[in-house]
């Protein structure tokens, strides 16, 4: 029988942890604060960064993450000049994908002077699909993640499929989770990576709570192996923003890396879907 201090301690509890989630989730069950993966308008950032990242506000994106080009992390542009960009257009420079290498220090610096959150590793910083090398990255990673921190930075991964391979029995993603500090190493989960590599992101979800603040949200062809328009591809997204909360979901990005047309028609198809759905 549930007693009456019982049943306080519980609902505040909920109440804090209700004030607690982020912005986009207490927004009567739409989706908000919408992010993109520049990656998606590779070709025109290089081209005219400032004035894609204006087309991009103009789409209702509030959260972007940076990735590398040619002209580096900021497409030319110093951490500062693409922060005040962002900021100007009324987004924010959440996130960067980089490689961890001899500029890694740097490349902190630099991420500490853009404003951002978080750091991503984009790719496995050594080859090798085997058990040991996944521990080996995992220490790898543990140490980016202390050095991130020194900054106020927040460190992560970002998978593709092949971390799904499995070797001696084991799932080498689930090396990587089992052996990364989760107070220094976030998981940037990309799900459309997941499906591709045959397992289900909702089993992420229940048997690693909490260690994906981060998505890479986009909907696969699975037939070809590529993005493809949200709701045209294999990837229940409504299912998986309803679960967000097992996930520790804080922000997610759109990344699109193939289009029916053109990157910003196949954004605008993607916003437009999301303003359809209720999670």
């Amino acid at each position: 029988m549930q007693t009456r201090r019982k049943f306080l301690s519980d609902t505040g509890t909920l109440t804090i942890s209700y004030l607690l989630l982020p912005s986009f989730i207490l927004s009567s069950k739409k989706v908000k604060n919408t992010g993109v993966q520049l990656y998606t308008f590779r070709k025109e950032m290089l081209a005219d960064p400032k004035g894609t990242l204006q087309r991009i506000a103009s789409l209702g994106i509030k959260q972007i993450e940076s990735a590398g080009s040619e002209k580096g992390y900021y497409y030319g542009l110093t951490p500062k000049e693409m922060k005040n960009a962002c900021v100007g257009l009324g987004m924010t420079l959440r996130s960067g994908h980089v490689h961890i290498d001899k500029d890694w220090q740097q490349t902190i610096n630099n991420a500490a002077e853009a404003g951002q959150e978080y750091l991503i590793c984009s790719t496995m910083p050594t080859e090798g699909q085997t058990v040991d090398n996944y521990k080996s990255v995992a220490d790898v990673f543990n140490k980016a993640g202390e050095d991130c921190k020194k900054m106020n930075i927040k460190f992560g991964y970002h998978n593709h499929a092949y971390e799904f391979e499995s070797e001696k029995g084991e799932v080498l993603y689930d090396v990587l989770l089992k052996n990364t500090d989760a107070t220094h190493v976030n998981m940037e989960l990309d799900l459309g990576w997941v499906i591709v590599g045959g397992k289900n992101p909702l089993d992420y979800f229940r048997n690693y709570k909490g260690r994906f603040p981060l998505w890479h949200l986009k909907d696969m062809n699975l037939e070809k192996k590529q993005s493809t328009e949200f709701g045209k591809g294999s990837l229940d997204i409504v299912q998986l923003l309803r679960h967000r909360q097992d996930a520790g979901l804080k922000y997610f990005f759109i990344e699109q890396e193939e289009y029916a047309s053109t990157p910003f028609e196949s954004m605008q198809y993607n916003m437009d879907y999301l303003k359809k759905i209720s999670i």
